[in-house]
């Protein structure tokens, strides 16, 4: 998000950055290995792959190098971007500003019909990751194995424990009024947790067709009729055959981002490779099981308690309790034992490891029941951390 230098509160010039690196007023700028575009709110830059990789290797360099190419275009204007998933004291009612160029009646059709001026529009940076399939053997088997994934990611990624200028005890406050952000049409999110289908056909046939009939009545012009409009956790993206994951919060460098990603990738590929489990029993997990897990990691994090063993046990765990961190402790070990994390990647997950996930970092330096001025101080070190790729570490013990 582009935030005022001096005051951190939110500025809403994503056009007027996009306009100085392009030399003209556009919604997307495409700088070699990185793409940007707008977003639905005007404080909000996406910076994105230029097309598939093959590889994650050199990407979180790329990502860095953008983010301090837009903070120095910004500079000049005394704004700056800001990480995590959640501005800590926006309002939205008063604060946000629709993209008002090219697009625009996409979010204008948005706002019409959900009222953009929530939280769970106007306050929301998410990392989305695109993971290919080819046919539908190899979609039902990514579907499957996302699918189950699902409910942890959040104790990984976490990082919007502070909303309203407080926190209520949440870690991941973008999933949680993520959820409700079309509540007005159900079917648009469903239970966040996708339903378990196999086929690219079931998907077209069971899903995205009712999803639609749903929507018809309050976009006759089918504005949005299109397969982005579905807002679950994970969403087949038929136009370029992959499954995206959309329940990852924005961490605070790019180098995170990439790590979290690249650990998530290989743990998929150990779940489609049947490493522990068989793809039939992953699809047998209802959505209501899954969905209650979720909820549970949007509120706690990698503190959250897991006791189902045989959910465990598909992931190889031995024990039949544990916290999401150990499990994640788990899966870390599992993939490094492969010798598929860089060194890089290794570090940030270390730093996980030893720290926890970025909200309860965030949560540690702001306190309880944190000033302005407190939680102006530790985001500006969030600032920092983007610009300088350094992990933000928790504060320091006080001395006895």
């Amino acid at each position: 998000m582009i935030v005022h230098a001096g005051t951190l509160d939110v500025a809403p010039v994503a056009d007027r950055l996009l306009e100085t690196v392009a030399g003209e007023l556009t919604d997307e700028y495409e700088n070699g290995e990185v793409a940007w575009n707008n977003e639905l709110a005007l404080h909000v830059i996406e910076l994105k792959c230029n097309g598939p990789r093959s590889e994650l290797a050199g990407l979180a360099r790329a990502f860095s190098e953008n983010v301090a190419l837009a903070n120095v275009k910004l500079r000049d204007t005394d704004e700056r971007l800001m990480p995590t998933a959640m501005h800590p004291w926006m309002d939205p009612e008063t604060e946000l500003t629709l993209w008002p160029h090219g697009l625009r009646n996409v979010y204008e059709s948005f706002d019409r019909i959900f009222g953009c001026k929530g939280h769970g529009w106007a306050n929301l940076q998410s990392a989305h990751l695109n993971l290919p399939f080819a046919g539908d053997e190899e979609f039902g088997r990514l579907h499957s194995a996302i699918r189950f994934l699902l409910p942890i990611l959040p104790g990984l990624a976490a990082s919007s424990p502070v909303v309203d200028g407080a926190r209520n005890g949440i870690l991941d406050n973008r999933l949680v009024v993520y959820r409700n952000n079309c509540a007005r049409i159900p079917s648009i999110t469903g239970d966040v947790i996708p339903e378990p289908i196999l086929s690219m056909g079931e998907y077209q046939d069971t899903l995205l067709d009712r999803l639609y009939r749903d929507l018809a009545p309050h976009d006759p012009e089918g504005v949005l009729r299109h397969e982005w409009v579905n807002a679950r956790g994970a969403i087949a993206r038929f136009e370029r055959m992959t499954i995206e994951i959309r329940v990852l919060d924005v961490q605070e460098s790019p180098f995170v981002d990439v790590a979290y990603a690249g650990l998530i990738v290989e743990v998929l590929k150990l779940l489609c490779a049947e490493q522990w489990a068989d793809l039939r029993s992953l699809e047998s997990w209802r959505t209501a099981e899954l969905g209650k897990l979720l909820e549970l990691t949007e509120r706690q994090a990698e503190g959250t308690g897991l006791g189902d063993r045989g959910y465990l046990r598909a992931l190889g765990f031995p024990g039949g309790s544990t916290t999401v961190a150990k499990l994640w402790e788990h899966l870390i070990e599992a993939v490094s034992a492969r010798g598929a994390l860089g060194k890089d990647s290794g570090r940030m997950l270390e730093h996980y490891l030893r720290h926890g996930s970025l909200a309860t970092r965030i949560s540690k330096a702001v306190g309880l029941f944190p000033s302005k001025t407190k939680l102006k101080r530790v985001y500006e070190d969030l600032c920092e951390a983007l610009a300088t790729d350094t992990p933000f570490a928790p504060p320091a013990p006080h001395p006895r």
